[in-house]
């Protein structure tokens, strides 16, 4: 395991963990000593993350949000729509994927989280960048979304049903 997987792994360890991890677990988990763990969180504050170190070891202090994935459909003229609607609601639109019958799932990263995200990914579109992943599945698509409360991921769904964007899912993609 590489030092970037291994930080990676203390990440995740750290974000499923509810109460503060030593840096011997985190070694322990990890196959590495304290002192390697000393160092790599070190390195991950360096790289923005804020870890909070206590006596009982360290946490990560950063915003616990849920995910949910929507599955939706609409034309490329709708697109804003459907963004502004996920976001107004408090939502942060994480990827897009879309599951293409030949070439199989593609995604791409989004991390739209508000309006000035959504006005910089339409004008994106709108000068030629790209095109929307949905163009390729006649505008069927997945969304992860990521908010601070099962309320909210409910209200985007309610929101995104009421516009009719929201699509039932084909029994193939409710074991994916």
């Amino acid at each position: 395991m590489t030092g970037a997987e291994r930080r990676k792994q203390i990440l995740s360890l750290m974000r499923e963990s509810s109460k503060p991890l030593s840096g011997s677990a985190l070694g322990s988990a990890t196959g590495v000593s304290r002192q390697v763990v000393v160092q790599d969180i070190a390195l991950l504050r360096t790289e923005g993350h804020s870890i909070v170190a206590t006596a009982r070891g360290y946490l990560l202090d950063e915003p616990r949000h849920l995910t949910r994935s929507f599955k939706v459909c609409h034309n490329t003229e709708q697109t804003e729509e459907e963004l502004t609607t996920i976001v107004d609601l408090g939502g942060c639109i994480l990827d897009v994927m879309v599951n293409h019958r030949i070439y199989g799932k593609m995604s791409a990263p989004l991390n739209i989280k508000n309006r000035r995200d959504v006005q910089v990914f339409m004008n994106n579109l709108r000068t030629g960048k790209s095109t929307p992943l949905l163009n390729v599945t006649s505008g069927y698509h997945f969304h992860q979304v990521a908010a601070e409360s099962e309320e909210i991921l409910d209200e985007i769904e309610a929101a995104l049903r009421e516009k009719n964007f929201l699509s039932e899912l084909l029994p193939y993609e409710k074991e994916a």
